[in-house]
C-alpha cells in the first residue's frame, strides 16, 4: 500500500519537496554539509572536556555534616583521602570498609601491630606518619592533603584548632560503646558512613551488631539465679596492662551473657580491687584478660591467692585482650561467646568459640584473624594449674 499524501492546501509561498529538487540546490541546501560539521565538532567536544567538568565540580562541591561536638563542619561531597586520629578512629574507618581511603596513621600503629584491625589489614601499618597517638601532629598530617580528618576523644576547641592549622575539615566522634551507649556507637557509624560515603555499610554492620547481641541474650534468658555462677575478671586492660586486681565491674562481654559479675557492685568504671576483697569474694570462676597475663601469673604466686576456689579447681580461663587504644567491638562479642560457652556449655552448644571469633572479626574487619590473636596474646582456653602457682 502507498502512504498517504499529504493533502493540506498550500498557501502563497509553500513548496512542495519535489519541486524543490527539481530546481537544484537552495542556500540552506548547501549550507547543510557545513552545519553539520560545527554540530558534530561541538557534540566531540562536549563529549571530552564534559567529564572532566564533571568531576571537577563534583570535586569542589561541599556537603555540611553536623558533628559529635555540635559543630558544623563543611566536607568535600566525594571522600578520597582520609585519616583518623585518636584512639578508636582509624578502628572505625576500617570497620566502614575504607581502607583505602586511608593516608596516613599515627605512630602506634606503625610500631605496635598487635590490633586486630591492623592484623587484618597490615598495609596500614606501611603508610606515612602523621605524629603520635592521640591526635597525631598537625603539620605532618597536612603534608599527606587527606580531604577530611575523623577525631575521637577531642574537643571543639581543639578541633577547631587543628582545622585552623590544617586548612583540613575535622569531624569530632564519639566512640560510644556496646552497652547504654551503644546508639552513640551506631551514630558516630551512620556519622562517618555519610561523610566516607559508606552509608549501606555502616547499617549492615549495625545490624549485625543487633543481631548478635540478641543472640547472646536469647542463649542466656531464664537462667534461675541458683545456676550462675559467681564470676571475677582480672588483668583488664586500662590505659596499659595490669595485674589480677585490675577489673571492670561493667565488663561487657560477661554483662552480654548475663554473668553474675561479683565486682558489680563497684560501679561502672574501671576498678582496682584489694587482695582481702577478691579473697572475699572466693568466685567460683576468674577470667584473665591475656593482655595482662603475666602481670596475673605473677601476682598468683602470692601463697594467699591460692587458696581461692578457681584457682584450687583449675577454673581459670584466658580471654582475649579488647581495652587496647580504647575498645576493640569485635573482640568484646567474640570474648562474650566464649564465657557464654564456659558458663552455660549446654547454651552454647552449637558454638565454637574459635570459629565464631573468626566470624565476628571477618564481619567487622573483612579478616579472619583470630590466630594472628593467638600468636600475639594466646587464645581461648583454660590456664593450666601450673601456670596460676602453687
Amino acid at each position: 500500500m502507498r502512504p498517504c499524501r499529504n493533502t493540506r492546501t498550500r498557501t502563497n509561498g509553500d513548496t512542495p519537496a519535489g519541486a524543490a529538487a527539481t530546481r537544484g540546490p537552495t542556500k540552506a541546501r548547501r549550507n547543510a554539509p557545513l552545519a553539520a560539521l560545527f554540530s558534530l565538532a561541538l557534540v566531540l567536544f562536549s563529549a571530552l572536556l564534559g567529564p572532566g567538568c564533571s568531576q571537577g565540580q563534583n570535586a569542589s562541591r561541599v556537603v555540611t555534616v553536623t558533628d559529635m561536638a555540635g559543630r558544623t563542619v563543611k566536607v568535600p561531597a566525594r571522600v578520597e583521602r582520609v585519616v583518623g586520629i585518636g584512639a578508636g578512629a582509624l578502628r572505625l574507618i576500617v570497620y566502614l570498609d575504607a581502607v583505602d581511603k586511608v593516608v596516613g596513621v599515627e605512630d602506634i600503629e606503625k610500631r605496635d601491630r598487635n590490633r586486630p584491625y591492623v592484623m587484618a589489614h597490615p598495609e596500614l601499618a606501611d603508610l606515612p606518619s602523621i605524629g603520635p597517638m592521640h591526635g597525631g601532629e598537625a603539620e605532618s598530617i597536612a603534608v599527606q592533603e587527606p580531604d577530611v580528618i575523623f577525631w575521637t576523644y577531642t574537643t571543639a576547641r581543639e578541633a577547631d584548632d587543628l582545622e585552623a592549622k590544617t586548612g583540613i575539615p575535622v569531624v569530632v566522634i564519639d566512640y560510644g560503646d556496646l552497652g547504654e551507649r551503644r546508639t552513640v556507637l551506631y551514630e558516630a557509624l551512620r556519622l562517618m558512613g555519610e561523610v566516607l560515603d559508606r552509608q549501606d555499610r555502616a547499617e549492615e554492620l549495625i545490624g549485625y551488631i543487633e543481631e548478635t547481641v540478641a543472640d547472646l541474650a536469647r542463649r542466656t534468658a531464664g537462667i534461675p539465679d541458683e545456676e550462675r555462677p559467681s564470676v571475677y575478671v582480672g588483668g583488664v586492660g586500662f590505659r596499659g596492662a595490669h595485674g589480677l586486681l585490675s577489673t571492670e565491674p561493667s565488663y561487657e562481654p560477661l554483662a552480654f551473657v548475663d554473668g553474675r559479675n561479683v565486682a558489680a557492685g563497684l560501679g561502672p568504671e574501671h576498678a582496682m580491687i584489694d587482695s582481702e576483697m577478691l579473697l572475699e569474694w572466693d568466685p567460683d570462676i576468674i577470667f584473665v584478660d591475656r593482655g595482662g597475663l603475666s602481670l596475673v601469673l605473677d601476682d598468683l604466686r602470692r601463697p594467699e591467692f591460692g587458696h581461692l576456689r578457681a584457682v584450687r579447681d583449675g577454673r581459670l580461663y584466658g580471654l582475649l585482650p579488647f581495652n587496647y587504644y580504647t575498645c576493640n567491638y569485635a573482640t568484646v562479642l567474640a570474648d562474650a561467646y566464649y564465657i557464654g560457652k564456659v558458663l552455660w556449655p549446654e547454651r552454647f552448644a552449637d558454638v565454637d568459640p574459635e570459629a565464631k571469633a573468626d566470624e565476628i572479626y571477618e564481619a567487622f574487619l573483612g579478616e579472619p584473624v583470630y590466630e594472628s590473636m593467638v600468636e600475639a596474646f594466646g587464645g581461648f582456653g583454660v590456664l593450666q594449674r601450673v601456670e596460676a602457682g602453687p
